[in-house]
């Protein structure tokens, strides 16, 4: 039997909790992986009172383990929950102070960013929040450098989402820093979302469905992303949509929220760092086969991705890591 993973994850559960992001905390990091072959994560919920309140009284949580729980965590979720305007309990922004003074990780979905901020561990850091509640945060806690049009930041020890699906999001940014990106791609294709998308990306898109079915860009992803190796470019990408690329950059806007560069470039990074965990080592032929060109543009490119080279990748990450 492979080894349980020793990192361990708590997410803090207080009044008014919004359930989603806690289901989207269990799904990611609490479920067992037997088609991995071994758990990711070692997992807990706890919560300073016996009996938790979730939001707008739509059920009781109970049976979980105290705020102590906390002091255990290599990873800590923090409470998120719609009335941001309330302070939180004192004994909830003291745990997530100890858990940072001892180099925890921290985690703030949605409006947990609200709960990172009033425990003052935010200060002169980045983040982001909900649009929503981008003016209350920004008045609130004008220490904070505030990101309130990405899907997530990722500011080394604490990670904030935007909202409640880029927790999801945020989770599999986490898996995928922690386990590589072979592994984040199963855990996608159990909760069937969307393998990568980048933290850089808006919030919310200005037509989330095409008003014509022929706008849609999903042929010429698809198209895409089985030639990756092939020296695609914008105007190929656009020729092949039947359109100027000036109209593709507006529809790569509109609907992913990001340009079809940066597209490109993340859809080849993805498939180079999964070629190097299935045990590439030759590292022209990973930049090759995966269209980045040469393997100083991977280093360049992965550097700037990961923090890491491709080599130190594959040492945490190839087949004889762990």
């Amino acid at each position: 039997m492979p080894k349980e993973s020793s990192h361990r994850v708590v997410v803090i559960v207080d009044e008014n909790s919004n359930p989603f992001e806690l289901g989207c905390a269990t799904e990611v990091f609490g479920l067992r992986r037997p088609e991995i072959g071994r758990d990711l994560y070692d997992f807990a919920l706890c919560s300073p009172a016996p009996r938790t309140l979730m939001r707008d009284g739509f059920f009781t949580l109970t049976g979980v383990a105290g705020l102590e729980a906390a002091d255990t965590a290599d990873t800590l979720v923090v409470p998120n929950r719609p009335d941001v305007e309330v302070p939180r309990r004192p004994a909830v922004l003291d745990a997530v102070r100890r858990a940072h003074a001892r180099g925890a990780r921290l985690i703030g979905f949605c409006s947990g960013a609200f709960t990172l901020a009033e425990a003052g561990v935010l200060d002169g850091r980045r983040a982001t929040a909900h649009w929503q509640w981008a003016d209350s945060f920004r008045a609130r806690f004008p220490s904070v450098r505030l990101e309130p049009d990405v899907l997530f930041v990722d500011d080394g020890d604490i990670l904030t989402a935007s909202g409640s699906a880029a927790a999801l999001d945020l989770g599999l940014h986490v898996v995928r820093r922690d386990h590589g990106a072979e592994i984040a791609n199963s855990v996608s294709r159990r909760l069937v979302f969307a393998a990568h998308r980048d933290g850089g990306q808006r919030q919310f898109v200005e037509r989330p469905v095409p008003d014509l079915p022929d706008e849609s860009l999903a042929p010429v992803l698809a198209w895409a992303q089985e030639r990756l190796d092939a020296p695609l470019t914008v105007a190929g990408l656009a020729a092949r949509a039947a359109v100027s690329p000036a109209t593709l950059h507006r529809r790569f806007r509109a609907q992913l929220g990001t340009t079809p560069l940066a597209w490109l470039t993340g859809e080849r990074l993805t498939l180079a760092r999964r070629l190097i965990e299935r045990g590439e080592s030759r590292m022209e032929l990973v930049a090759r086969h995966s269209g980045l060109g040469t393997a100083a543009n991977l280093r360049t490119l992965m550097r700037r991705e990961t923090g890491v080279t491709p080599s130190a990748y594959r040492r945490r990450f190839g087949p004889a890591a762990g």
